[in-house]
């Protein structure tokens, strides 16, 4: 359905009796449902297929909403204030009384926040009066959604609701880090880079941290079919996605422009996986600033696909 006010009231309507709608942020789009409500939480993993250990972000209007829920250092109101709304997601403790169903934070005493930016998501969630639960909308462990088709494609029968407001402008899911008094530490990138001087702890430790937050399986994010990294040429039976100076069959950015290939990255991977080649190979991207975030998606989707290769 077309994102508008009719859409905003059906999935109110589905939402307020434990339903699960598909809605898009600024990121991707999201599996949304009431963070509360162990029903509505539950029908998240259901449709996703997602393991019970793998927490879901709890989706606020506001700063004001988030700290309801969790307990906010200094540290962490600074983070929120500088980048939300906005592609951020903060881990911080959850407090006693804050309702979140147990589901919700796969029972940790931590939850994960965010503010999102997009007009879908905050008339929902400013409609609802309540946090929503929203991991990606698609089966646990395969590409993300920055499209409606790409939600139906994976998700087709297992959800009431699609709100439709075209691609998503980020297109690479929010980045995660966990904000403690002093500490802040990065749990998985994206595209905000919060500032490197603040982190302690980095991308390279996360494949061996414990699951804090979403998106720290090792094989996440995987197509169906075998994926290639760092090809500078096609091999028989692959699609090349390009970058930079490598061509490839399509491209992430002819122009080697890193916020251009995240907004890009699941669209043609969405694609090549609806493909007639068996196989898929990349170009490499830098792995610097955006890069990071790009490199850790096509790093987890490419054990993911070779584990999916095997099964």
């Amino acid at each position: 359905m077309p994102f508008g006010d009719q859409a905003i009231t059906t999935a109110l309507d589905v939402v307020a009796h434990g339903g699960i709608v598909a809605v898009p942020t600024e990121t991707v789009y999201g599996l949304a449902g009431d963070a509360t409500s162990d029903t509505a939480v539950a029908a998240i993993y259901a449709a996703k297929g997602r393991p019970s250990f793998n927490p879901l972000i709890v989706h606020v209007p506001d700063l004001a909403s988030a700290q309801i829920i969790g307990d906010f250092s200094d540290t962490a109101v600074t983070l929120a204030k500088t980048h939300w709304p906005g592609p951020l997601t903060i881990v911080v403790p959850l407090r006693p009384d804050a309702g979140i169903a147990k589901l919700t934070t796969a029972g940790l005493g931590t939850v994960a926040l965010r503010v999102p930016a997009h007009r879908a998501m905050q008339a929902l969630l400013r409609a609802c009066g309540r946090p929503l639960a929203a991991p990606s909308a698609n089966a646990s462990g395969t590409l993300s959604p920055t499209r409606a088709g790409h939600v139906l494609r994976s998700l087709d029968g297992r959800i009431p609701l699609i709100i439709d407001d075209g691609a998503t402008p980020g297109g690479i899911e929010s980045t995660i880090v966990a904000a403690d008094e002093e500490l802040v530490r990065l749990l998985r990138p994206g595209p905000l880079l919060v500032t490197l001087d603040l982190i302690r702890g980095a991308a390279r430790s996360l494949d061996d941290a414990a699951i804090e937050a979403p998106g720290q399986l090792a094989a996440h994010y995987a197509p169906s079919k075998p994926l290639r990294l760092n090809a500078i040429a096609a091999q028989p039976g692959e699609t090349l996605i390009g970058f930079g100076p490598v061509p490839g069959d399509v491209s992430l950015s002819a122009s080697g422009d890193s916020v251009e290939a995240a907004a890009r990255l699941f669209d043609l991977l969405h694609a090549a996986d609806a493909g007639p080649a068996p196989r898929i190979a990349i170009a490499p991207v830098p792995d610097d600033g955006l890069g990071l975030a790009i490199n850790d998606r096509l790093r987890r989707a490419a054990v993911g696909a070779v584990r999916d290769a095997a099964a």
